[in-house]
């Protein structure tokens, strides 16, 4: 077990659902705090109740969120939800009521109304949530009742752990008034040491995202990737089983067979087949000029030309693909695409969704069937028609 994909890959470990996990942490967690703190800011949290380490991104992504959720109401609920249990001891238990009391009470940006279903059905994805999170406890009872009556109780209770869910700031929150300050906020004041930031924001791209790319001539964290590839090189083979890759304007972290560190690509699913096959298509467009590539190795594409290139994989690879995604819509399934690749960073979308900006991490992972594929596909059908 690497203790370091541990901390790095899960929320927290909790005491109560995993005990020897949780010794075994905290046991070799002091091996690790220097490097936590010095090359990625973070703060490890060990205490009665749960080990957790204070992860955040370098940048905000705009997929980043839980992806269970599905309204912004929902984050709204959560926030409600450890505002509740901030007077709740641990072990301490509640009724159901109790809390949909408390959200009508204190919402002040609608009135919930517990009646309506699409509001109790909100409720309940967070419940789920937290309960699956450790957050919370079903003592008697089940969330679904409350979604046919918005009567039914369910007997909660609290573990303690939600005072520990959110990141601790080193300054009133009260003032910010855009996303970006939320991320400046777990910095150390940039003037007084600029170096130190520069540092724990290449440790926390090349270990949290997928790719790390040049920005532009003047970007002093690629620069500082270049510049002490194999200092940065060692230290993250000295904790993970991982290789550093720089090219001219991008870094990859490559991992070995052995690692487990969060997530990774190519997935053993087919949807990460499916985008290694569409990502041969695009290097195709390029390497034919259909497609001009920027400074950076990057390019631009129109929403439209995104999308035929995508639709066009399905059209010739999709013999070859599980029933799911043969029989699948071509909407279905370019929103299927799309999405996985925004999600891996692969692509960035335009705010106004015009323009998909391809990065270079998608001419380097391709792959292709056989050169006899459609060959073979086409005897298949003949020799069906036949039967």
């Amino acid at each position: 077990m690497n203790v370091m994909e541990v901390l790095l890959s899960r929320r927290w470990i909790v005491k109560s659902e995993d005990r020897d996990l949780y010794y075994r942490v905290k046991d070799q967690a002091g091996n690790l705090k220097r490097f936590l703190s010095e090359k990625l800011g973070y703060q490890l949290i060990i205490n009665q109740y749960l080990i957790r380490l204070e992860k955040a991104p370098a940048t905000a992504e705009r997929w980043m969120g839980i992806t269970e959720f599905t309204d912004v109401i929902e984050y709204v609920f959560l926030c409600m939800i450890l505002m509740f249990l901030e007077d709740k001891e641990a072990e301490e238990q509640f009724v159901l009521s109790e809390l949909t009391e408390y959200i009508q009470s204190n919402y002040r940006e609608e009135t919930v109304d517990w009646t309506k279903y699409s509001y109790r059905r909100h409720l309940i994805r967070v419940m789920k949530y937290c309960v699956r999170n450790a957050i919370l406890k079903v003592d008697d009872g089940s969330e679904e009742g409350f979604a046919a009556d918005d009567a039914s109780e369910v007997l909660y209770e609290n573990t303690g752990t939600s005072k520990y869910f959110m990141r601790n700031f080193t300054r009133n929150i009260m003032g910010f008034t855009k996303p970006e300050d939320f991320g400046e906020s777990g910095w150390i004041d940039v003037d007084e040491d600029r170096g130190i930031v520069r540092r724990q924001r290449v440790y926390r791209k090349l270990l949290m995202s997928p790719g790390m790319y040049k920005e532009d001539e003047g970007d002093e964290n690629f620069a500082y990737v270049k510049n002490y590839r194999n200092m940065i090189s060692g230290e993250l083979e000295e904790y993970f089983d991982c290789e550093l890759h720089v090219h001219k304007n991008s870094a990859f972290l490559v991992l070995g067979e052995e690692c487990q560190l969060g997530r990774g690509f190519p997935e053993e699913n087919t949807l990460s087949d499916i985008i290694l096959l569409c990502n041969g298509m695009f290097r195709e467009a390029v390497d034919k000029g259909e497609i001009p590539l920027n400074a950076d190795e990057s390019a631009w594409v129109s929403h439209e030309q995104f999308r035929g290139i995508v639709e066009a994989c399905k059209a010739r690879y999709g013999k070859g693909f599980v029933k799911l995604y043969r029989e699948m819509t071509t909407g279905e399934f370019f929103s299927r695409v799309r999405d996985y690749m925004e999600t891996m960073e692969f692509i960035r979308i335009s705010r106004d969704g015009d323009q998909v900006l391809l990065r270079p991490i998608v001419a380097l992972l391709t792959g292709h069937y056989p050169e006899d594929f459609e060959r073979k596909g086409d005897e298949d059908e003949q020799q069906m028609e036949g039967m």
